[in-house]
């Protein structure tokens, strides 16, 4: 499919605007090429009846990239810019936007559109808008110096949360948010976070506000991210394997593969709630779920629930939180020539916390 969006940027009216963009040309198996991203010069895009266009300033980095990278998630078109937590201010604006102004400081996440009429958006649930769009996946995202937005999905951002801590709140917070959420724990309720990234890290953090009687368990392959997980207030940090001290209200996974899946599960109380924070999961280690014990793993009303996508209420959430409370999230940045590096050490489970691109304009 070839959107408007697409198609403008392949024959912007201006030849003389040029950008810089790191583009994802077509699947790749990132076991055999490290750098599936190429930088490339494109048209500035222009925006169209309820668009802007926004010169970008921040994207963070996402294990959701490393997923359309290798075809788990296949992007709608080719070449494209991936990149879906982005930071900026709106430079131009266009036909039909009224609340918008040029220099307005905003947010994109997941959500590109949807389109407001079906009744999943009716009902509050535009994630799963059979029409859903997505930022950096159905329209070219932040890994680039401009990119267009639709006006009515993007979030305004207080002035007090920076650029940098900004862009990962609008994935990894907002999608840890919604998880945390779909939990239905409450205050006192032993919680576990599978995995410690980027998304983890800072449900950790809003547990902690949210649920202060609440003991947090963690669940890492990594010490270091363990540790981290110590430091910042979990009250327990183990294996992905290891059995809790006590079994758990709910598990939050934010892990690419399935084996942690199961753990999980036998570490649940009865009635308990395992969380699954993950758009795909990684096909190597599928036979894991043929370990599944139903009277052990699933029994006693266990529930599994899957989070899809992310909506505009819990994107303007976490970024109220955010403003209110400490959870900003720790950061690495990387210049936007070095997304590849950014992306192998996201890959390779490098240092603590949330990768960030920052995006410098071609003079």
């Amino acid at each position: 499919m070839v959107t408007q969006t697409n198609r403008i940027w392949e024959n912007g009216e201006d030849p003389m605007r040029r950008m810089r963009a790191m583009v994802l040309k077509g699947i790749t198996d990132l076991s055999k090429i490290a750098s599936p991203l190429a930088m490339m010069k494109l048209p500035v895009p222009v925006p169209g009846p309820g668009e802007v266009l926004v010169k970008v300033a921040t994207c963070g980095v996402c294990h959701t990239e490393l997923d359309e990278i290798e075809g788990r998630i296949v992007p709608s078109f080719f070449p494209i810019a991936l990149g879906h937590q982005v930071v900026g201010r709106i430079v131009e604006v266009g036909p039909e936007v009224e609340s918008l102004r040029i220099g307005d400081r905003i947010g994109i996440g997941w959500i590109y559109a949807a389109c407001g009429k079906c009744t999943y958006c009716q009902r509050g649930e535009e994630n799963l808008c059979l029409e859903f769009m997505a930022t950096g996946r159905d329209a070219h995202g932040g890994y680039a110096e401009y990119m267009l937005a639709k006006a009515a999905f993007v979030i305004p951002l207080p002035e007090e949360i920076g650029d940098v801590e900004a862009a990962p709140l609008l994935c990894a917070g907002a999608i840890g948010y919604r998880s945390l959420v779909l939990t239905g724990i409450r205050d006192g309720e032993p919680l576990g976070l599978t995995g410690f990234g980027a998304s983890a890290h800072l449900v950790l953090k809003m547990a902690r506000h949210l649920y202060p009687a609440t003991k947090v368990y963690v669940f890492a392959r990594n010490p270091a991210e363990r540790e981290f997980a110590l430091q910042l207030g979990a009250v327990w940090a183990g294996d992905p394997e290891a059995e809790s001290p006590v079994r758990l209200r709910a598990i939050i996974d934010t892990t690419p593969a399935w084996k942690p899946v199961v753990q999980a599960l036998k570490n649940l109380e009865p009635s308990g709630w395992l969380v699954i924070n993950a758009i795909r999961k990684e096909e190597k280690d599928k036979e894991a779920l043929l370990c599944l014990d139903y009277p052990r793993d699933l029994w006693q009303e266990k529930v599994i629930k899957s989070v899809a996508n992310v909506t505009r209420k819990d994107l303007q959430a976490t970024i109220e939180l955010a403003k209110k409370v400490p959870i900003l999230p720790e950061v690495e940045t990387f210049p936007l020539i070095e997304a590849n590096r950014a992306l192998e050490e996201l890959r390779n489970r490098g240092k603590r916390g949330a990768k960030v691109l920052l995006i410098e304009e071609v003079v």
